[in-house]
């Protein structure tokens, strides 16, 4: 693995560096954000298009900046943004955007992508369902075609963001005949509908990040279907892989760790800072040891990205790995500060960095991140399914015996 760059690409850093020293009061806060985006951010992502720091490679005529693809200038702004823990920008929703891009017509493309990537348009994943986790091909919620339109029943659970999103890309049976894989279509469809009710669903976070949302007799055009009737299990598989990769970055995790030094650097514990304590220390060091093997897979999937290839097993531990080390993260930052680790604002309140309490650090966002991060590693494919599909699928290990099979074994 070469870790050098080409002068090209040396010239191009230095202009990110530039540009973030040039911008960087416009920014909004880094760590702790959640909910929809405000007029700042929608602002600043503007800004990143304008200047190439986002929706780089998008077409400019999908709202993209249009720039020939190159993974090199994309690790480097993401590498920049991170080092100065300045908000970087995005491509909009990170799984449907691709998905379009690959899969969509030239008038899903048109009417959605634009608005998706600026943060005007709002997107929420109906995928899951009470009795389809896991096994999510085992969907209920149907559709029937009614002319030309889809005429969908059901429910969908743990879906985030439905209570502010504008619309949803929703898995649905159209085929109910088909074997469970290939009955499945991927559908769009505006949040507004008549027929879609939303239930908020207090987390331990202390806030209604996921929801329940039921479909009564909702009606949607024929056309707003992705892909084919029945082929909509593809398509979703298209998405996850796009979701996952985006729930283990590996610049994540690098700018989490760099807060915590900074945090152990500052913080104090009987008149010394927490660095000078050997247990602390000792925690830090192992999370860093996790840290950098994470940055230096993430080098490794980047390798194969560039010269084509299939990554293989490095892109299958990526959800897995940058989860569970997320989480460990929160656990040392909320240990580090005691009890005051355990503040945070008031439900249903915005993280605000000029928090009056001079007791909150970072607007309590380790507090919720830990919640949160402990949800991430069930949510996007629990960890026990991510291990299995690494064993089977990265490995080639043989597949679990099915219960009948092991009885039969047995008799």
């Amino acid at each position: 693995m070469l870790l050098s760059h080409s002068p090209e690409h040396e010239a191009f850093r230095a202009e990110v560096r530039e540009f973030i020293e040039a911008h960087r009061d416009r920014a909004p806060p880094a760590f702790g954000r959640r909910g929809p985006p405000d007029e700042r951010a929608r602002q600043w992502q503007r800004l990143l298009i304008e200047h190439g720091y986002a929706a780089r490679s998008i077409p400019k005529e999908y709202g993209g900046y249009g720039a020939e693809p190159d993974i090199l200038k994309s690790h480097i702004i993401a590498e920049e943004f991170g080092n100065a823990d300045i908000l970087g920008g995005h491509d909009g929703d990170n799984r449907l955007v691709p998905t379009l891009l690959e899969l969509g017509t030239e008038e899903q493309k048109r009417a959605y992508i634009a608005p998706t990537v600026r943060g005007d348009m709002l997107w929420c994943q109906g995928y899951s369902e009470p009795g389809s986790g896991s096994d999510l091909a085992s969907l209920a919620t149907k559709a029937h075609v009614d002319g030309d339109e889809f005429v969908i029943n059901g429910q969908k659970i743990w879906t985030s963001g439905a209570h502010y999103a504008d619309m949803m890309f929703c898995l649905v049976r159209t085929e109910p005949d088909a074997p469970k894989h290939q009955g499945i279509s991927y559908l769009l469809f505006p949040m507004d509908t008549p027929g879609i009710e939303v239930r908020p669903l207090v987390t331990m976070t202390g806030e209604a990040t996921f929801n329940e949302v039921f479909f009564t007799d909702v009606r949607v055009p024929t056309s707003q279907i992705v892909g084919k009737r029945g082929e909509g299990w593809f398509v979703a598989n298209a998405t996850l892989k796009h979701e996952r990769g985006g729930l283990g970055d590996p610049n994540v995790a690098e700018n989490r760790f760099r807060r915590i030094v900074a945090m152990m650097t500052n913080e104090t514990l009987d008149g010394r800072p927490l660095m000078e304590h050997p247990a602390y220390r000792d925690r830090l060091l192992k999370l860093q040891g996790q840290m950098l093997a994470m940055k230096f897979n993430g080098m490794r999937v980047l390798s194969h990205a560039i010269k084509g290839e299939e990554a293989g097993l490095p892109r299958w531990i990526v959800k897995l790995n940058g989860c569970e080390l997320n989480h460990q993260m929160d656990a040392l930052a909320i240990d580090l500060l005691g009890e005051l680790g355990t503040l945070y604002p008031a439900a249903g309140v915005a993280p605000d960095p000029t928090d009056a309490n001079p007791h909150l650090r970072d607007a309590g966002a380790w507090q919720q991140r830990y919640m949160l991060d402990l949800g991430l590693i069930i949510g996007g494919g629990t960890a026990q399914i991510q291990k299995n599909m690494i064993g089977e699928r990265a490995l080639g290990l043989p597949k679990e015996p099915k219960a009948a099979q092991r009885q039969e074994g047995a008799a």
